[in-house]
């Protein structure tokens, strides 16, 4: 294949990623977060309910290990991925059946059942998807590609965020869902002709075959290995308050749908804007210096909350995704480069299932620990539930990001800058 013809294939991959993720986008934006958060509680869920409902995506990511496994002798990595990604939505949209088919006292095991399921093939195809990005897009143009990629995708997210809390206020109940998910049906039949579009090019297998020595080879890279313990203990607490802002909005401060989804338009405008920002700055800066920056933002967003005290509690509100749409647009964006940056190409699936291994499980834990403390704190002061625990888990967060972070990622800007000097001493030696 000549030259021409691989930036031709490249080309068409980085287009093809970025129009595949819109409908992806408006199905994860009308059927998850404040909307996902209002169907729950119309089946009847708690709060102990719901943080086990937002718990079990980052717990199916234990799924990626044995994908990665999978993966050596799935070479076609193009029909896995869609695959296991049109199964992902597909189920999905299903859970928007589950008060036709079934009693009501069925209603929250069949969701789970199907949440579960769904993002099992969700992880599956995530861990094929990045080992197929990362060989399409350019380690030169990344940052910026995905700066530009996730800034497009967005500002879809705000635009169906604020369309889906319309229809939920003009038709709230059942008519508003029946909406929704049809909406979402049709983006499914989207994305799984955008997904056949995509490029399919060569895997490269594990040196390791498929012996059980590549699932330790992540394990003897200490920098790897350091920093993916700190991220996961970061993401325990940050998972215990941040899932459930919502719920906090909607069941104890008795926001408006209205109210709570234009807060989310918010946050993900400010997402939108600094992807694009954040980008730039990986062409300057390295990726773990960035991801540095990016955890003190995060726990403040949560100290904030604290601020209700004196302050108008809207106005916190508004700072407080002001900050967190930042600093988790420029997370989002740096782990990712994180994971493919400095992985070897060969070993790269097994790196990115046991980063998401470990992240998996802090998230699983943090929602259901959060969950039974919001229920556990419905008898006591309504400050706690409003904005103590938020708070105190921000400060938790704080000392982690300032305390420990600088010396986990401070050995790898130093590991990354040996790299580059060596790279750079091969290309003068050639």
């Amino acid at each position: 294949m000549g030259i021409r013809q691989i930036e031709s294939v490249n080309r068409k991959g980085l287009r093809t990623a970025l129009i595949e993720g819109i409908p992806a986008n408006i199905i994860a934006n009308l059927l998850g977060g404040p909307l996902q958060t209002i169907y729950l509680t119309y089946l009847g869920f708690t709060a102990v309910h719901i943080g086990l409902v937002l718990a079990i995506p980052p717990f199916a990511m234990l799924i990626q290990i044995v994908i990665a496994i999978a993966m050596q002798k799935w070479h076609n990595r193009k029909l896995f991925l869609s695959f296991f990604a049109i199964a992902h939505r597909a189920l999905w949209v299903c859970t928007g059946l589950i008060p036709l088919f079934f009693s009501q006292d069925a209603w929250i095991p069949v969701y789970i059942a199907l949440w579960l399921v769904s993002f099992l093939a969700a992880h599956s195809s995530g861990v094929i998807w990045t080992s197929l990005m990362a060989d399409l897009v350019p380690k030169s143009v990344r940052g910026k590609y995905f700066g530009i990629r996730n800034t497009i995708h967005w500002a879809v997210v705000c635009v169906t965020l604020f369309a889906g809390g319309q229809i939920m206020e003009w038709l709230p109940g059942t008519t508003g869902f029946i909406i929704l998910f049809s909406i979402s049906g049709i983006c499914v039949i989207w994305n799984a002709w955008e997904l056949s579009r995509y490029p399919n090019p060569p895997f490269q297998p594990s040196d390791s075959g498929t012996s059980y020595r590549m699932l330790f080879r992540p394990f003897s890279d200490k920098l790897f290995l350091s920093s993916t313990l700190f991220i996961s203990v970061f993401i325990l607490v940050e998972n215990v308050v941040i899932p459930l802002f919502a719920y906090v909005m909607l069941e104890v401060m008795n926001l408006s749908t209205t109210m709570v989804t234009l807060i989310a338009v918010l946050q993900n405008l400010v997402m939108m804007v600094s992807y694009y920002y954040w980008g730039i700055l990986n062409g300057r800066y390295s990726t773990n210096t960035l991801l540095l920056w990016t955890f003190p933002i995060i726990a403040l967003s949560c100290v904030v909350w604290a601020g209700m005290v004196i302050l108008p509690a809207l106005l916190i509100l508004v700072v407080v995704h002001i900050m967190l749409g930042f600093g988790l647009a420029g997370y989002n964006l740096l782990v990712f480069n994180f994971l493919i940056g400095d992985s070897p190409k060969s070993e790269r699936p097994m790196y990115i299932a046991v980063f998401s291994a470990f992240t998996g499980i802090a998230g699983f834990i943090g929602p259901i620990a959060g969950g039974w403390l919001y229920d556990q704190a419905d008898t006591g002061p309504r400050w706690l539930q409003t904005y103590g625990m938020t708070s105190i888990a921000g400060a938790a967060m704080l000392l982690l990001a300032l305390g420990i972070a600088p010396f986990v990622f401070s050995h790898r800007r130093g590991h990354s800058r040996v790299n580059m000097k060596v790279k750079e001493g091969a290309k003068l030696k050639a």
